[in-house]
């Protein structure tokens, strides 16, 4: 019998590396390696792993602060050659599709709000055909990035969402304090680039350890 009870949220917004795709080791391996080659200090992973989802800029700005214009744009070409290296052969976590299947015949409205360029995020979904799933995407570089809040904000207008109906899940502290600063509630995913202990230092309504545990929570509370 389908499941007739009214959708707590009828729009549902997924931050897209380390949440649903398993991205965040080749970015911050990237990271790494675009400053060895241009002679910055490395950063450990955790510091790596940290700045994902800030948007490219201002990603590597706080990994290498006060660099000049030649040395940042040096970094950025650096940090792309290594990160598009790779970047054909990021997977989706096993389960996305299934769980987007889930969600639709549920009647739930999708987005995307990411750290990703619009060309990056293009690339990705062609390279894993689920683009047409996502009736509205913010990219970094069309906005202020995350934590601003005019991700969501631009996301929600668009589709015609309150915050109140709208769910932002993500990976990292940043896309938790996105969905604070936009009025909207969150599930923050463990398995991602932040830590479990600083996602649930922000309270979000849950906080999961796979797509698995994800599925059965929006089942049950979405």
């Amino acid at each position: 019998m389908a499941d007739l009870r009214p959708r707590r949220f009828r729009f549902v917004v997924f931050d897209w590396d380390g949440t649903l795709a398993d991205s965040t080791g080749l970015i911050a391996a990237s990271i790494q390696a675009a400053c060895r080659d241009i002679g910055e200090p490395v950063p450990d992973d955790a510091t790596a792993r940290y700045v994902i989802g800030l948007g490219l800029a201002d990603m590597l700005r706080h990994i290498a602060p006060g660099l000049t214009p030649e040395r940042q744009r040096g970094l950025t070409a650096r940090y792309r050659h290594h990160f598009l290296g790779g970047d054909a052969a990021i997977p989706l976590f096993a389960g996305v599709p299934e769980m987007l299947d889930e969600l639709e015949t549920a009647g739930c409205l999708l987005g995307v709000a990411t750290g990703k360029s619009r060309v990056g995020l293009n690339r990705a979904f062609e390279q894993q055909g689920i683009g047409h799933r996502f009736v509205a995407t913010r990219c970094a570089d069309e906005g202020f990035p995350k934590p601003h809040p005019d991700m969501l904000l631009h996301l929600m207008e668009q589709v015609g969402a309150e915050p109140r109906e709208t769910l932002m899940i993500g990976d990292t502290t940043h896309d938790v304090e996105l969905a604070r600063n936009a009025g909207v509630a969150a599930v923050a995913v463990s398995y991602g680039a932040h830590p479990p202990v600083e996602l649930g230092q922000l309270d979000p309504l849950a906080l999961v350890d796979s797509i698995a545990e994800l599925r059965r929570w929006l089942r049950a509370n979405a």
